[in-house]
C-alpha cells in the first residue's frame, strides 16, 4: 500500500520545516514536499507605519539575523527619502553586516551542520548534536562558543546591542566609533581572522575529506544561482549589482532595484511559501530535478559560484583551490560548507580592511533627511542568501506598499528539488531508518534554511 514518511520537525536548522516523502505501493518514491508553514507577515505589519520605525521593526523578523534585516530596510528607506549615507556611517553599516555573518557562520557550520560529518550521519541522533561535540571536542567546543561571543560583543561595542539592532538610522548610522575602541578591535579581528583560517584547514582535514563520492552527491541538483558582486566581479555581501547565473555559467548582472524584471515570484497550492524563479529564463518553472526550469540557489555556494573573483588574499587563494577541484559553477550541495568558511575568511580579512579605513571613526556617520514620497530598494547578503526590502512611502513618509524577499524563500524550489533527489537516491522498497532519514535532512541543512 502506498506510505507517507513524515520528517518533523527537521532538525538542526534555524527555523521550523516538515518534509513529507510520498512512497508507491513498490515502496519508491512517488513524491516529496518541503513544508514551512511559519507565518511573518511583516509585509501587512508595517503598513501604515512611519518609515524611519521600518528598520527597527523588521530587525525582529529573526532572530538569528537581524542584523540582515535591519541594515536592508535602512538602505531601503534611504532610497524612499532620497539620502544618501556619509562614507563614514557607511562603512559602520558594512562592518556590523560582516560581524553579524561571522558568528551566524560558526553557529550554522559547527553547532548545525558539523555533527553530520564528525560523527557520521549514520551514528545516533543522542550524540549527533553540539553537546557529542563538546564531549568528543570540548577545547574545538569551547573556541567555537569564545569566537560566536567575540563577534557578538564586537557588535555590541559598535551598535550598543547585538542582537535587534537600533544604530543604522535613516541617512547612516546612530553613533560614531569611538577611536579608542579601534586597538581593542583590531586585535579582536585578528583573532577571528586566525580562527577562520584555522577552521577552514581543520575541516578540510577532518570533515570534508569524508566526502565520499556517494556523499558528495546528496541533494546534490543542477540549478542557477544568484549572489551580490562588485563592479569588478569580485564578492561582497553588503552591496554591489546581482548576479543571475545559469547552470551552464552564463551570467546577467543587474541593480538590485532592477531585481521585479529578473525574478517573480509564485505560489504553489500545497505550500504556504511563495517560490521565487527566474524570470527572464524563458523556459518558465518546474521542480523536475531531471529538467528544472526558472530555478537558483542562494547562500553561500552561489556567492562563490558567480563572483569571478575574491578581492581579500586568504579567501582567493582558498577560491582558488576549491575551483581547482570542484569547477565553477559547482553544483555538490554540501559543498555549501566548504563554501561556507571560505566566506568566513573572507568576512574575517574585509572586517579588518574595514577597521584600518582611516574614515572608520570620523565623526560625520548620518545625513539629514526628510520623509517623502517615495521607493527604496535595500539589499545585501545574509548568511542565507539575498536579501531583498523594497518598501513604498506616501507624502508624509509613511509605508503604504512592503516587499521581501528573505534568503530562504529564494531557496524553497531547490530544497524541495535537494530533499526529492535525496530521498529518491536513498529509499528502495520502503527500507527506510533513522540513519537514512537524517541523510534527506542533510540536503535541507546545507542550505541552512
Amino acid at each position: 500500500m502506498p506510505q507517507m514518511i513524515s520528517i518533523h520537525p527537521v532538525t538542526r536548522i534555524e527555523g521550523q520545516a516538515r518534509i513529507d516523502i510520498q512512497l508507491d505501493e513498490a515502496g519508491q518514491v512517488a513524491d516529496t514536499r518541503l513544508l514551512i508553514d511559519a507565518l511573518r507577515g511583516f509585509e501587512q505589519f508595517v503598513i501604515g507605519r512611519p518609515a524611519e520605525e521600518i528598520p527597527r521593526i523588521v530587525s525582529r523578523i529573526c532572530g538569528i539575523c537581524p542584523w540582515m534585516h535591519h541594515l536592508a530596510a535602512a538602505k531601503a528607506i534611504d532610497g524612499c527619502f532620497g539620502v544618501v549615507p556619509p562614507p563614514t556611517g557607511h562603512l559602520l553599516r558594512e562592518l556590523c553586516h560582516l560581524l553579524a555573518h561571522i558568528h551566524d557562520k560558526i553557529l550554522h557550520f559547527f553547532f548545525l551542520a558539523a555533527p553530520d560529518f564528525i560523527f557520521g550521519p549514520n551514528s545516533d541522533y543522542s550524540v549527533r548534536n553540539i553537546m557529542g561535540l563538546v564531549q568528543r571536542e570540548p577545547e574545538l567546543a569551547a573556541e567555537v562558543v569564545r569566537m560566536r561571543q567575540l563577534s557578538l560583543a564586537m557588535l555590541a561595542r559598535i551598535a550598543g546591542k547585538a542582537t535587534h539592532p537600533v544604530a543604522a538610522v535613516v541617512g547612516g548610522f546612530a553613533k560614531p566609533l569611538a577611536e579608542r575602541e579601534l586597538p581593542h578591535m583590531l586585535a579582536d579581528g585578528r583573532i577571528l581572522l586566525d580562527f577562520a583560517c584555522r577552521a577552514l584547514d581543520h575541516a578540510k582535514q577532518k570533515i570534508f575529506i569524508r566526502f565520499a563520492d556517494e556523499e558528495a552527491a546528496l541533494g546534490a541538483i543542477t540549478t542557477g544561482f544568484l549572489g551580490t558582486i562588485d563592479g569588478l566581479g569580485n564578492l561582497r555581501l553588503f552591496e554591489g549589482r546581482l548576479r543571475l547565473m545559469r547552470p551552464d555559467g552564463s551570467v546577467s548582472d543587474f541593480a538590485a532595484a532592477d531585481y521585479d524584471g529578473y525574478l517573480a515570484e509564485r505560489a504553489e497550492p500545497w505550500s504556504t511559501a511563495k517560490m521565487v524563479y527566474a524570470r527572464t529564463w524563458d523556459e518558465g518553472f518546474s521542480l523536475d530535478i531531471e529538467a528544472p526550469r526558472g530555478v537558483y540557489q542562494v547562500n553561500t555556494l552561489a556567492r562563490i559560484n558567480v563572483c569571478d573573483r575574491i578581492a581579500t588574499p586568504l579567501a582567493q587563494a582558498e577560491l582558488e583551490a576549491f575551483r581547482a577541484r570542484f569547477g565553477r559553477p559547482a553544483h555538490g550541495m554540501l559543498l555549501a560548507h566548504w563554501a561556507r568558511l571560505i566566506e568566513l575568511v573572507y568576512v574575517c580579512e574585509r572586517v579588518l580592511e574595514l577597521l584600518a579605513d582611516k574614515r572608520i571613526t570620523e565623526p560625520m556617520v548620518c545625513s539629514p533627511a526628510e520623509p517623502r514620497a517615495g521607493r527604496g530598494v535595500g539589499q545585501v547578503e545574509a548568511p542565507r542568501g539575498t536579501l531583498i526590502h523594497d518598501f513604498t512611502t506616501d507624502d508624509n513618509g509613511c509605508i503604504v506598499r512592503a516587499k521581501l524577499i528573505v534568503g530562504t524563500t529564494h531557496n524553497i524550489a531547490p530544497m524541495n528539488m535537494s530533499v526529492r533527489q535525496a530521498a529518491t537516491t536513498l529509499i528502495a522498497k520502503g527500507q527506510v531508518d533513522a540513519s537514512l532519514l537524517n541523510r534527506i535532512e542533510m540536503a535541507v541543512r546545507a542550505y541552512d534554511p
